[in-house]
């Protein structure tokens, strides 16, 4: 068999995403061009390897070997790889991460550090929701990712990182803008606007409230804190965010940080990968950084 790793890299991910159009897209290239190596694969093999099932492709039997083949051998590969990087002491090359949209107001304040030091990495950063960034860890499509409460899974390795402080802001006009020690119960008398459900966030606030029997009806929910913010703003409620993305608004006097019984919600980051993972030499390089230096001044 003259088997290419491009092949087998493209299969894994058709299997994976049971898809072309989706295994196509996360390797950038063309849907017909992943069909025809695929098709390439297939007469290497002799054997069809997937079989169609109502809208989506599964791998036959033949497949499932290929499959569990590819595995092997990809890892094989990549730990070749970390073992050259390793000896060559040089941090470069690609570096994969997925982290909640949060992470926006700190995280590329510390890749540009990091990419000071080590200018031959190739970043790539995908900023997304929760349920995304927990799809994409237990696909294994990034080296690590990052986001603000831990996966209870323990199929995880978790690093905590960085504060995660969450406080209740309002508009600087509003009545409790002013007012010191406010109670928890009198807070869900007010519109909240909040985050999707599962964001973590929301989930920390919700325990919070649940812990003194109380809950809130959500007046609006949003998909971004910057959506949140500015909606705080328009003075369509009051919210709960966390205190790295309000530096500017705060300063500027057009949020106000309220005093409310039980706030703030001191929280950790956590980068979080597969148990059992084996993280580049960069990625690993990277992890490093950010758990020595994330709190360190720019």
């Amino acid at each position: 068999m003259h088997l290419t790793l491009q092949q087998l890299r493209l299969f894994e991910a058709v299997s994976r995403h049971h898809s072309y159009t989706a295994a196509a897209r996360e390797l950038h290239l063309t849907q017909p061009a992943v069909s025809i190596q695929i098709k390439r694969l297939e007469t290497q093999i002799g054997l069809p390897l997937f079989e169609k099932v109502g809208k989506k492709i599964f791998p036959t039997a033949a497949g499932k070997a290929v499959y569990q083949a590819s595995l092997d051998i990809l890892a094989r590969v990549d730990a070749l790889k970390n073992s050259v990087e390793s000896l060559r002491g040089r941090v470069s090359g690609p570096l994969q991460l997925s982290v909640v949209t949060t992470t926006k107001y700190f995280l590329p304040h510390l890749l540009g550090r990091f990419l000071k030091r080590h200018p031959d990495v190739e970043p790539k950063l995908k900023f997304t929701n929760r349920a995304r960034v927990l799809e994409r860890l237990m696909e294994n499509q990034d080296d690590f990712v990052i986001m603000g409460q831990a996966p209870d899974d323990r199929d995880f390795t978790c690093y905590p990182f960085m504060d995660n402080v969450l406080v209740a802001v309002a508009p600087p006009d509003h009545p409790y803008a002013q007012q010191k020690n406010i109670s928890l119960a009198a807070l869900t008398a007010e519109r909240f606007i909040e985050r999707e459900p599962g964001s973590g966030t929301r989930r920390a606030f919700d325990r919070l409230l649940a812990d003194r029997g109380l809950c809130i009806e959500p007046y609006m929910e949003l998909g971004s804190a910057e959506a949140i913010k500015q909606a705080v703003m328009a003075g369509l409620g009051m919210a709960i965010l966390s205190l790295h993305s309000l530096e500017l608004e705060r300063d500027n006097g057009k949020l106000a940080v309220l005093d409310v019984e039980g706030f703030p919600l001191k929280r950790r980051w956590y980068a979080v990968h597969l148990k059992g993972k084996q993280l580049s030499f960069t990625a690993q390089a990277f992890l490093e950084f950010i758990l020595n230096e994330a709190s360190a001044p720019a």
